[in-house]
């Protein structure tokens, strides 16, 4: 890879490793430190992914307008000055959630950015910059995961710092560095989503898109519980809190570890995309199955390294398909509906999770959601029924009609 995507690479890693001390452990720390209920917590969470979306639709406007390097440069002054107030603040509720905001909108800001920088930098390298990228991010998830439970089984105090501390590498990085990746055409005339949704030419592909959209977001509603209701489930259970940090780590390690074994079970056993999410949704059947009986740590690992294999397939599946389902020049459009559906499961699924839990109890949580897992199945098996003229075999690679 050029030496411009490495840096980018460094950056994503530093970047979500500082995000990733706190945002597993925030229903925790509203639960049993801040004495909410898993209602409020979800809540707050909803409102902090509510300011990530907001944060990303200005990141991506300022990109166009003023460019990636001073887009990051302000939302990283963002990140950092909330990081560190709540360093300071952390004790008061209301600061909490404001801070938070913060946090979601500044973060929000700068992923845009860094994914329109790496492929503005490395215009023939196709998708591979954006899988640098993609497991950047998974690096800092694992590592921030471990580390700030670490330092919260010593004092709380001691994530809120350690989190600022990180976006202050960040912020340094990006100063000296990132500076040096504005590219001449950066700046390209973006349409208005509502707009650009008004021109689709072809409707069917759309309404497929939607159609297989609305099962992944059940996967992330799900998928959300794990840093939000399964986090504060698992102090209630006794838990600790550096345990609970590791099967983040687990789940990293395993995503930036496992992709050859995967890929060789796909390529010798599921031959079409729509098999590999039949595959990845019985699998997170199976995890949350799993979950409705655990009560020990072991349970919980099993749980999440089948909830992983389960994402492995799951995950770039949709967005593949996405990309096959996009008439010319609308590519980036329906990539954006993908993010958007799996940033609504994000902002739903713990305020879900949480009033389940609060009225029902954590094993009718996990007993809803295997049988909602259904819905993709049904979403996925009927959303190209209108087009079956188009091919959703695996190893198709490019679309068979334009």
């Amino acid at each position: 890879m050029p030496k411009a995507i490495w840096i980018l690479v460094i950056g994503m890693a530093i970047n979500v490793t500082g995000a990733s001390f706190l945002w597993p452990l925030n229903t925790i720390y509203m639960s049993q430190e801040l004495g909410q209920s898993l209602t409020v917590a979800g809540s707050v969470l909803m409102v902090n992914a509510s300011a990530g979306v907001i944060g990303n639709l200005i990141g991506g406007k300022l990109f166009d307008r003023i460019g990636g390097y001073r887009t990051i440069m302000i939302g990283v002054s963002i990140t950092m000055t909330s990081a560190f107030s709540l360093a300071a603040l952390h004790q008061s509720f209301t600061a909490y959630v404001l801070l938070l905001i913060g946090l979601g909108f500044g973060a929000g800001m700068m992923i845009p950015c860094m994914y329109a920088l790496a492929g503005a930098v490395w215009p023939e390298g196709g998708r591979r910059p954006f899988n640098a990228i993609y497991v950047a991010q998974n690096v800092g998830v694992a590592t921030g995961a471990a580390i700030g439970g670490f330092l919260a089984s010593f004092r709380f105090d001691f994530v809120f710092i350690g989190n600022g501390l990180m976006y202050v590498g960040f912020f340094l990085l990006a100063f000296f560095s990132f500076r040096h990746l504005q590219v001449e055409g950066a700046q390209t005339t973006t349409t208005n989503v509502f707009e650009q949704s008004e021109q689709i030419e072809n409707k069917k592909r759309y309404h497929a898109l939607l159609l297989l959209c609305a099962g992944f977001l059940v996967c992330w509603i799900a998928y959300a519980q794990w840093p939000s209701t399964i986090s504060a489930h698992t102090q209630d259970l006794g838990i600790p809190l550096s345990y609970y940090s590791l099967l983040w780590t687990i789940n990293g390690g395993m995503i930036i570890f496992c992709q050859p074994i995967i890929k060789f079970f796909i390529t010798r056993w599921v031959h079409s995309l729509k098999a590999q999410i039949y595959v990845g949704v019985s699998i997170f059947m199976v995890a949350f199955f799993v979950l409705a009986q655990a009560e020990v740590f072991t349970a919980f690992v099993v749980a999440m390294v089948i909830l992983t294999i389960g994402e492995m397939f799951v995950w770039p599946a949709v967005p593949t398909i996405a990309f096959k389902l996009a008439p010319k020049g609308k590519a980036g459009f329906y990539q954006g509906i993908v993010n958007s559906v799996a940033t609504g499961g994000r902002l739903i699924g713990p305020l879900f999770g949480g009033i389940m839990a609060d009225t029902f109890g954590m094993s009718a949580l996990f007993y809803t959601l295997v049988v909602l897992f259904l819905i993709p199945f049904v979403m996925t098996k009927i959303f190209d029924r209108s087009i079956p003229h188009l091919s959703f075999t695996r190893d198709e690679g490019k679309k068979s009609v334009s």
